[in-house]
C-alpha cells in the first residue's frame, strides 16, 4: 500500500488516482475527511500522532506525509521557527528509537510543530522490515531544514535522497507556490522530474525539450485564449461609470470555465456579448455572495471592459497577479476567502486617466481549487471557511503526479488533468 499521512482533502489521494494507484490516508479534520469519501478516496479518521504503525507493518511502499503547515507558514506566526530545536531533537530520538514527543511537546510554542517529526517515528517503524520503497515529504519552505535532517538519516538506512525547494508554476500548476519536497528511494536514484513550464517560454534545443510558459490563472479557469491579452470582463456600463445591474434572473460569478475563449448564454438570459477574443471574465454584484460553485452570468449588450487580477488577502504588502500570470501562492485565514478579484481601473485609457471599478469580488471555492490544479467538479464539503482551509493546506495534485509518477514508474500525461471544464 502507500500510506499517505496528513493526507488532507486528496491531493496527493488524486494524483494517485490518475496514476492509477490508492492510498490509504490518515487525517483527522472531519471535514477533509468528508471530502475525501465524497472523491471515493480510502480514509482513516484519525490523528496521526496518537495511531499505531504495527497496521501497516510488511505492507508499505510508499509513503507520503504533508504535516499542517500552520505553525511554520508565514500566513501565521510561525512559530515552528521557534521551535524548530524541538522539533530536530524529536526527530534525532525517534530514528533511533526513542519517543521524547511528550516531553517535548509541553516546551513547545506551537504545539502543532511538532507533528513534522511524525513521519519519523512511521519511518523508523517500517525501516525495520526494509520499508517503505520510496518516500515523499512536503511542506513550506522553511521546513527544508528538517528535510535535510530526514536525509541525512534516510541515507544512512540506504536511501538514495533528494531535499530542495520547488516552485509548482513550473510543473503546470497556476500558482507559483513554493514548497520545500524531501525524494527518497531504495531503488532509484532520487530526483525531481525535469520542470516543464518556465515564466517565460523556452524553445526545445539540443539541451532538452523545452518549457511552456507558466500556467496563468485564466487559462486554467477557462477564461480564453492565452496567447492573447489579459482577460477581460465585459460589464455594462451605468450612467455613473459603474457596472451595470445585471439581467433578471441571471447567475452571478467571475468565471464560468465551460467554454473556453467565448461567451455562453444561459437558458434565462436576456441581450449577452457574444465571442471575446481576448478571453472572458465576469464580474458580480457588490456584495453578492457567491457559492462555491456558481456559474457565470450574462451581460446587457453596452459594454465595458475590465482587466482583472487577483489579491491574495487584505494586507497591504498581499501579492496581486493579473489574471494573465499565475496566482500567488494561495492561503487563506480566519475569514475563509480573503482572497479578492480586483478590477483594474486604468485599463484601456490614456496615462493618469481612471474609471470607478466594480467592487472586489471574493474568489470562489471552485475557482480556488482550480488554481490548486485540482479539477473543477472535485467535491469540496463543509462551509466556506471548512472549504477554502482544505484548498489552502492542500497539496497540487498535478505538482503531486509528477513527483510520484518516477517512483510508481508510471507515465505521466499532465493532459490527465482537466481543470476548468
Amino acid at each position: 500500500m502507500v500510506l499517505d499521512l496528513f493526507a488532507g482533502p486528496g491531493g496527493w489521494s488524486h494524483a494517485l488516482s490518475v496514476l492509477g494507484v490508492r492510498d490509504i490516508g490518515l487525517e483527522w479534520d472531519e471535514w477533509a475527511c468528508k471530502t475525501r469519501a465524497a472523491q471515493g478516496q480510502l480514509t482513516i479518521r484519525t490523528d496521526v500522532a496518537m495511531y499505531p504503525v504495527w497496521p501497516f507493518l510488511g505492507k508499505t511502499t510508499g509513503l507520503i506525509a504533508s504535516p499542517p503547515c500552520q505553525a511554520w507558514s508565514m500566513a501565521g506566526k510561525r512559530l515552528g521557527l521557534v521551535d524548530q530545536p524541538l522539533v530536530h531533537q524529536a526527530v534525532a530520538d525517534l530514528a533511533a528509537g526513542r519517543d521524547t514527543r511528550e516531553q517535548l511537546l509541553g516546551a513547545c510554542a506551537d504545539e502543532r510543530s511538532l507533528l513534522a517529526a511524525e513521519p519519523m517515528r512511521y519511518l523508523h517503524a517500517l525501516n525495520t522490515l526494509g520499508e517503505p520503497e520510496w518516500v515523499v515529504l512536503e511542506e513550506v519552505p522553511d521546513v527544508l531544514p528538517l528535510w535535510r535532517q530526514y536525509a541525512a538519516i534516510l541515507r544512512t538506512w540506504g536511501f538514495s535522497v533528494w531535499t530542495g525547494i520547488l516552485n509548482a508554476a513550473d510543473y503546470g500548476v497556476p500558482q507559483t507556490r513554493k514548497r520545500a519536497i524531501l525524494l527518497a528511494s531504495r531503488i532509484r536514484t532520487a530526483e525531481p522530474s525535469p520542470p516543464t513550464h518556465a515564466q517565460t517560454a523556452e524553445p526545445e534545443s539540443l539541451f532538452g525539450p523545452g518549457r511552456a510558459r507558466w500556467v496563468s490563472m485564466a487559462e486554467a479557469l477557462g477564461w480564453g485564449r492565452t496567447d492573447g491579452p489579459v482577460p477581460t470582463v465585459c460589464a455594462g456600463g451605468g450612467p455613473g461609470g459603474g457596472p451595470e445591474p445585471f439581467p433578471s434572473g441571471s447567475r452571478k460569478t467571475l468565471t464560468d470555465a465551460r467554454d473556453r475563449g467565448t461567451w455562453t448564454p444561459h437558458p434565462d438570459s436576456e441581450t449577452v456579448v457574444a465571442s471575446c477574443k481576448e478571453g472572458s471574465g465576469w464580474a458580480a454584484r457588490p456584495g453578492e455572495n457567491r457559492s462555491a460553485d456558481a456559474s457565470a452570468p450574462t451581460f446587457t449588450a453596452e459594454a465595458r471592459r475590465w482587466s482583472w487580477s487577483l489579491r491574495s488577502n487584505n494586507q497591504t504588502n498581499a501579492t496581486v497577479r493579473r489574471a494573465d500570470q499565475p496566482a500567488g501562492t494561495l492561503f487563506f485565514g480566519h475569514r475563509a476567502n480573503e482572497c479578492t478579484w480586483v478590477a483594474d481601473t486604468t485599463s484601456g485609457l490614456a496615462d493618469g486617466q481612471q474609471r470607478s471599478a466594480p467592487a472586489p469580488i471574493k474568489i470562489t471555492a471552485r475557482e480556488a481549487g482550480v488554481l490548486q490544479s485540482f479539477p473543477a467538479d472535485y467535491p469540496w464539503q463543509g462551509n466556506k471557511g471548512q472549504m477554502f482551509s482544505q484548498i489552502g493546506n492542500a497539496v497540487p495534485p498535478r505538482l503531486a503526479a509528477h513527483l510520484l509518477a518516477p517512483h510508481l514508474n508510471k507515465p505521466f500525461n499532465p493532459d490527465d488533468f482537466t481543470l476548468a471544464a
